[in-house]
């Protein structure tokens, strides 16, 4: 709801009148806006606010509209009835991976459990890869089945009812040139800087079909997985989970296993195929194991040496590291980073920042490496706790982009990790809507990154006591660790365990463009201010910080005018927007 005041401010001018009180206001402290604001703002308190604003990153195009899914999507998207209808329970991976032909060929087993009787489940892979046979496990022997292939989609039909309740197993065999597509190429072959094979997978947004067949979905994830990976003599693979041995096959290969011993989402799954060097370390009971390039060892050794920290305050934060018996792994790609689960992809340069440059132009950025901290993060909310549809990925990346600046709190307090969010704000568009559609395979805005730490921020603010924030978020993560949640599951938590109704203030930020703006009308004669909320949420309420930074005080503003008296003049009268991403409009 957007209206104007114009009725109120004759009813605010009589008020004034007769009060004969002065007040007046002062723009809100805060970052630098992404839109005009209606009156410049005043000189900020710290230097990092007054210093020239950045530039905006250029928009994505998922910040500024929504594609019309195509059938491709719309089929990988729909948790439809050949998916519905069985749960996953376990993949064995086993492929063979060859640089010279820049081809793979393999078999992925599948074990299901029937949720209803039916003769047709949905796997998928895409179409430019080839299904060799597929192959299902009876008492007896391996039937070939039949399938029809519908874009990325796979069709299986079964000779005979599967019975809900009971246990099947299916080996689909496929071969091929997996496509190099999306932001980081999917799966890439490539070369380091001294001429090795190296070959990397990355494909969050593609899908893991892209190379490999699964049910390429959100919701249902194997409650374990078994990696095996042959590779020519002299290289490394370095999957997900923990290493179980190698085996030279006797032909010029040599075979990589790992086991997976945790639920996992299919885009965390990856191979890192190269010229390896490793070394291990503990962190009290948890294996800690990182794989470089020998050329950068050096670097990396003194660089990675910030994952130990890392994982202790996250610890500290959220309890312990969730992948306790795969390990923690930090493995360097050729590509900037990726939240693989156990398996974290490191690229940013062995230097602080992100690719070497101030991420949130607060000079916070540069006192560690963006890429440790933040896609170590999504171990706890991405792979641990997932989204069930791609359109609440603000779960994963609203809440690891909120998790640095807890590591920045834990680091070096909590001034600092205002300051670090705040820094935030110009890479904000308010174009769209941060939860998407959902069932068609969506991609959510950008915004889920920065708006969605911004209103984690907020909601601390609304609180507001730390320790029982804390205590929230604790529990939040630990009722819903290795589990899939959509949006509705976080806002349902935090009413019941907050004693408030925050449904209003999750649906503002998650489910419309604009971020809620706070009205304040002040009068020429001396004596209050009045004061709403424009939000698009009908019934939006939430408190807010006004006055002084050395004297706050808590307002409890509605989508309905109400007024206030102050001392302070409408030069002094602010709004706390560092602690609420909030705009401010004052006339």
């Amino acid at each position: 709801m957007r209206s104007s005041y114009r009725f109120f401010a004759l009813s605010f001018l009589w008020l004034c009148i007769a009060s004969g009180a002065v007040i007046a206001a002062q723009s809100a402290q805060q970052a630098p806006s992404l839109t005009p604001a209606p009156t410049p703002a005043a000189p900020a308190a710290n230097p990092a606010a007054t210093a020239k604003a950045p530039a905006q990153r250029p928009p994505a195009p998922s910040d500024v509209s929504s594609p019309v899914p195509t059938r491709y999507e719309m089929l990988r998207g729909a948790y439809g009835p050949f998916r519905a209808n069985n749960d996953l329970l376990y993949y064995h991976l086993d492929i063979r991976v060859d640089p010279t032909t820049q081809t793979i060929r393999g078999k992925n087993t599948i074990r299901f459990r029937m949720l209803q009787d039916d003769t047709r489940i949905q796997i998928d892979l895409t179409d430019k890869l080839n299904i060799d046979k597929i192959l299902f496990a009876t008492s007896e022997e391996m039937v070939p089945l039949k399938y029809t292939r519908d874009t990325g989609a796979v069709f299986i039909d079964f000779p005979e009812t599967l019975h809900s309740g009971q246990v099947y197993s299916i080996d689909f065999y496929y071969s091929g040139h997996p496509p190099e597509v999306g932001r980081f190429g999917a799966f890439t072959f490539k070369k380091d800087s001294t001429g090795h094979t190296w070959i990397t997978t990355a494909c969050e947004g593609t899908g893991a079909s892209i190379w490999w067949p699964d049910k390429d979905q959100w919701r249902d994830e194997p409650q374990s997985m078994d990696i095996s990976v042959a590779v020519p003599n002299g290289l490394m693979d370095v999957s997900n989970g923990r290493f179980m041995g190698k085996t030279d096959l006797g032909d010029g290969y040599t075979r990589w296993d790992w086991h997976v011993s945790y639920p996992i989402n299919n885009y965390d799954v990856a191979l890192n195929i190269g010229n390896y060097v490793h070394w291990h370390e503990q962190l009290g009971d948890l294996p800690l194991d990182f794989y470089v390039l020998p050329e950068d060892l050096d670097k990396a050794r003194k660089q990675f040496a910030q994952a130990p920290g890392m994982l202790e305050a996250y610890q500290h934060y959220f309890g312990p590291y969730p992948f306790a018996r795969d390990g923690y792994k930090l493995i360097e790609v050729p590509y900037s980073g990726m939240e693989h689960q156990s398996a974290v992809a490191y690229g940013n340069l062995f230097e602080n920042g992100y690719l070497g440059r101030d991420w949130t132009h607060t000079g916070i950025s540069m006192r560690f490496d963006f890429i440790i901290i933040h896609e170590s993060a999504h171990e706890w909310f991405g792979n641990s706790i997932t989204a069930a549809d791609p359109s609440d990925m603000w779960i994963h990346e609203g809440w690891a982009t909120y998790m640095e600046s807890l590591y920045v709190e834990y680091r070096w307090g909590k001034d600092d990790a205002i300051r670090y969010l705040n820094g935030l704000k110009p890479k904000i568009y308010n174009l769209r809507p941060i939860v998407a559609e959902r069932g068609v395979n969506s991609d959510p805005t950008e915004d889920q990154y920065f708006k969605g730490a911004l209103m984690l921020n907020t909601l601390r603010s609304v609180v507001n006591n730390d320790p029982r924030w804390f205590e929230l978020i604790y529990g939040f993560y630990n009722q819903f660790k290795y589990r899939n949640i959509m949006t509705e599951d976080v806002v349902t938590y935090f009413n019941q365990q907050a004693g408030m109704n925050l449904t209003p203030i999750f649906n503002q930020y998650l489910r419309h463009p604009h971020i809620p703006r706070l009205e304040l009308l002040f009068g020429e004669a001396p004596g209050m201010v009045m004061y709403k909320w424009d939000a698009d949420e009908d019934n939006f309420a939430m408190p807010v910080r006004v006055g002084t930074p050395d004297n706050w005080q808590i307002i409890h503003p509605t989508t309905k005018w109400q007024w206030m008296q102050t001392p302070l003049s409408k030069d002094q009268f602010q709004v706390a927007t560092d602690l609420y991403y909030v705009d401010v409009n004052k006339q």
